[in-house]
């Protein structure tokens, strides 16, 4: 499905190559180092459309599809997981579900501080008991007096403690439905006064947002529900769908960056009087790297093509998100393995590339999961 990049998606993915290569690129060992959320860099991706890739132009975003935004996310993670993760979570799990499943009056009230850079918004499913059993949110949220009164925790959330987080949407138990509690998705403005707390000492995504969030009789208006009371759930999933997208994007990028770094040093490093990538040993390396990577492209393009052509594509998005992130495992590995000790080094591209793809085996939905998923849509018994 490589025939369905246009002009369009060229030029955006041009755009977002001089980004990364001139502004993010430069810094990115400082702020991983420092573990440094940056704000200037978000700012800038606003300014440049990135944060609102697939919301029209009505709401201030670029009214672009989703290989737009998976092309922009596969191009800077070539160079920065940590950028890219703030990047795809912001579009995919911030922006995406209040434009897909929101009122009108909710995106002319949110979306264009969204997509200009001013805020971010964030994605509340994880809780302790609640990862991989994505309906086991244990959050409650009360209807006391036309007022929903959210009470709960929230764990690993992307964007949510830094001082452009401007609220998050959240699973909640809001009543019982038969003998399983009733999920709903809420807007919760921070404005509302929840704790936050950012999780530092990261492998992984160092120069990214990740935190806690407690709700401690947080009141929001009873219109603060996103699409449909009871059917908060079933909105999650298919924003699980969507999001694996990116992650499969994130996968891509990270094992072109650590190859394209592997490439360059085995041409320039010599030992025995020959460049590196003169030995079968290494050459090999590479070309089983280039023809994974060029499988996991594939794989995660015509993905995107089912998702822009309204077909079903969960089955493919699982597959996609557990390959990419199992190519760039492998690729990562054989980058470092090639670069001998100097892959090994903090400061360096490839070492970073070799923790950050760690993550992607775990955001989400596990590999674990994944199988299930795919297993399930196979035709496997339950």
């Amino acid at each position: 499905m490589i025939s369905q990049i246009t002009q369009a998606h060229k030029e955006l993915q041009q755009k977002v190559k001089e980004f990364a290569e001139k502004r993010v690129l430069p810094i990115a060992t400082q702020l991983d180092e420092g573990e440094i959320f940056s704000q200037e860099l978000t700012q800038e991706m606003g300014k440049l459309g990135l944060l609102g890739i697939v919301v029209p132009k009505e709401y201030g975003g670029l009214g672009l599809d989703y290989m737009a935004l998976v092309l922009a996310v596969e191009e800077l993670s070539k160079v920065d997981g940590s950028q890219a993760a703030t990047l795809a979570a912001h579009n995919c799990l911030g922006v995406n579900p209040i434009y897909y499943y929101g009122t009108p009056e909710q995106r002319k009230a949110l979306l264009p501080q969204l997509c200009s850079g001013e805020k971010v918004w964030a994605f509340g499913l994880t809780e302790t008991n609640a990862g991989s059993d994505a309906l086991g949110a244990e959050t409650t949220a009360q209807l006391v007096d036309g007022q929903w009164v959210i009470n709960g925790e929230k764990i690993y959330i992307s964007n949510a403690t830094n001082p452009m987080s401007a609220g998050i949407t959240l699973l909640a138990q809001t009543g019982e439905k038969g003998e399983k509690p009733e999920l709903s998705a809420i807007l919760v403005p921070r404005e509302t006064g929840y704790k936050t707390e950012r999780i530092l000492n990261k492998l992984m995504w160092r120069a990214s947002d990740t935190g806690k969030i407690a709700f401690s009789n947080i009141s929001v208006p009873e219109a603060n529900i996103l699409g449909t009371r009871g059917k908060g759930a079933k909105l999650m999933l298919e924003t699980l769908d969507a999001g694996r997208l990116s992650i499969a994007a994130m996968g891509l990028g990270l094992a072109e960056g650590a190859y394209n770094e592997a490439l360059k040093y085995a041409n320039t490093r010599h030992q025995f009087g020959k460049p590196i990538a003169s030995f079968q040993a290494i050459s090999f390396k590479l070309a089983e790297m280039a023809t994974q990577i060029e499988a996991a492209r594939h794989l995660l393009y015509h993905a995107v093509w089912l998702k822009d052509s309204n077909q079903p594509f969960s089955k493919e998005a699982a597959m996609a998100k557990l390959f990419c992130s199992e190519v760039a495992t492998f690729v990562a590995t054989e980058a470092s393995q090639i670069h001998g000790a100097t892959g090994l080094i903090k400061g360096s591209l490839v070492e970073r590339h070799f923790r950050d793809q760690r993550i992607l085996h775990v955001g989400e939905g596990t590999s674990e999961i994944l199988k299930l998923v795919i297993a399930r849509q196979i035709g496997c018994a339950r």
